[in-house]
């Protein structure tokens, strides 16, 4: 038996699990049809449904084998709901039984004049979408109420029991999404901007005061956030040897029992937290306290 067919029955008996009952009729086809996106996806590296069709076991040409992808997607009646959901929630479990969960929130332009926002959960150097949504409308950064909307559809779906650290980019800094996320237990860090301000011992300043030198970090702890005064939280400075700037953070002290860390640009997914230029986020080594 060949590779990609040992992947097929694997990933279609994972997947059969799911059901209550043994799949019959359409529901057969669908997850038929399902199975062979995911083992595409899977051994082809890519979500681009040529590419899928390619890597696809099977007698079916890839031409016709992407014509019939593309009626899946597009087909009203394949919901996220019906053909996402029971497979994430699992999963969800799963993982947090043996592991932290790390999740990113994230905004991007996609398709033709269109928008997502979506979280992911971080898993072996991908991430992997979680709850999301679409709008028309040029990239732009989404309202604080969008932001706490979609994260409490993600801690629908998320353990009680689960360890959770969020990632956000400094889109995701409002002190509102902030209090959700700490209201929830999780432990947060969210990139933030350099002129943004914070009030330690009573006096204001802001975070370019920190004047943090190349190849350092600082840290403020128990200060309060913007001009809203949200907090207590941490602030970190820190700018990474081989970068041009430093980077602006904030979080929750639920982090202090954890760990920062940088990772390498070469970093299998995609720079949610930082742009090409500047070192991305994880959670590591370095201990900041």
């Amino acid at each position: 038996m060949s590779d990609s067919r040992r992947v097929y029955r694997a990933i279609k008996q994972a997947l059969t699990q799911a059901y209550p009952d043994r799949p019959q009729g359409n529901r057969a086809r669908h997850l038929e049809t399902l199975v062979g996106m995911v083992s595409g996806i899977v051994l082809g590296k890519s979500c681009q449904l040529p590419k899928i069709a390619s890597k696809v076991p099977g007698e079916v040409h890839p031409d016709s084998r992407t014509k019939q992808l593309s009626r899946w997607v597009q087909n009203e009646h394949i919901t996220g709901d019906l053909y996402f959901l029971p497979f994430v929630e699992p999963l969800l479990v799963s993982l947090a039984a043996v592991r932290p969960l790390v999740l990113i929130m994230d905004g991007s332009a996609v398709a033709r004049g269109c928008v997502t926002l979506m979280v992911s959960l971080l898993y072996a150097h991908r991430a992997l979408p979680i709850a999301w949504l679409v709008v028309k409308g040029a990239k732009g950064h989404f309202p604080a109420e969008t932001h706490v909307a979609l994260l409490r559809e993600v801690k629908a779906l998320v353990p009680d029991t689960a360890r959770v650290t969020f990632l956000g980019d400094g889109e995701f800094d409002s002190p509102e999404l902030q209090a959700e996320a700490d209201g929830y237990g999780w432990a947060y860090v969210c990139r933030t901007a350099k002129n943004i301000q914070i009030q330690e011992d009573g006096e204001w300043s802001s975070l370019a005061d920190l004047n943090v030198a190349c190849g350092k970090r600082a840290f403020r702890k128990g200060v309060l956030f913007t001009k809203a005064a949200y907090g207590p939280v941490m602030v970190i400075a820190w700018w990474a040897t081989g970068y041009a700037e430093p980077i602006y953070l904030v979080s929750n002290p639920r982090v202090r029992g954890g760990r920062l860390r940088l990772v390498s640009q070469t970093h299998a997914h995609r720079n949610l937290l930082f742009r090409p230029e500047k070192p991305r986020l994880s959670i590591g080594s370095q201990s900041l306290e």
